[in-house]
């Protein structure tokens, strides 16, 4: 999505521990500000992805990707241990690689995915809900991403906290 600013009208507030909102990945430095002010007005989390300091200026939570390198990672989790309550912690969630490694940084979600098969990310294989439902079991609010659409949501288990969608926003 070339400017995530698009997809704050349409979101209620995140319910589940602050954890919800817009997951800002490869957003122009010059969006992010103006990015940060509306999910602020609209009662959403911001979460920018792969960028400690950007999190930190701001006062966004963080995601990590899986695959690839977070930068400002040691001054956001700083921030974090201060108390900072604004410094939520995600991180994508493929395999129990990752899954141990949201355990070591004790981060507050993990985005599991991909759920489903999924246009953004064409021929990759999908968890499907049996795989996704034995990852999810070991990570605190699991979320998912990939393939979600009001038919495949269902097939989700109930210890699904939350879902998240690509595709739903560019159309």
């Amino acid at each position: 999505m070339p400017d995530a600013r698009k997809a704050v009208p349409g979101l209620a507030p995140g319910r589940q521990r602050g954890v919800g909102g817009v997951l800002a990945r490869d957003q122009a430095a010059g969006v992010l500000p103006g990015l940060a002010r509306d999910c602020r007005a609209a009662g959403v989390a911001l979460l920018v992805a792969g960028d400690g300091r950007a999190a930190l200026r701001l006062r966004a939570g963080l995601h990590m990707p899986d695959r690839r390198a977070t930068t400002g990672l040691l001054p956001f989790l700083a921030a974090r241990r201060a108390g900072a309550p604004w410094a939520r912690l995600t991180m994508a969630v493929h395999g129990r690689t990752s899954v141990a490694r949201l355990q070591r940084l004790g981060a507050d979600a993990g985005i599991v995915s991909p759920a489903f098969p999924t246009a953004s990310h064409p021929g990759a294989p999908a968890l499907g809900p049996h795989r996704w439902a034995g990852l999810a079991a070991r990570v605190p609010c699991a979320m998912a991403l990939g393939g979600i659409s009001p038919s495949t949501a269902g097939r989700l288990p109930s210890r699904c906290a939350g879902l998240m969608a690509i595709s739903a926003f560019v159309a």
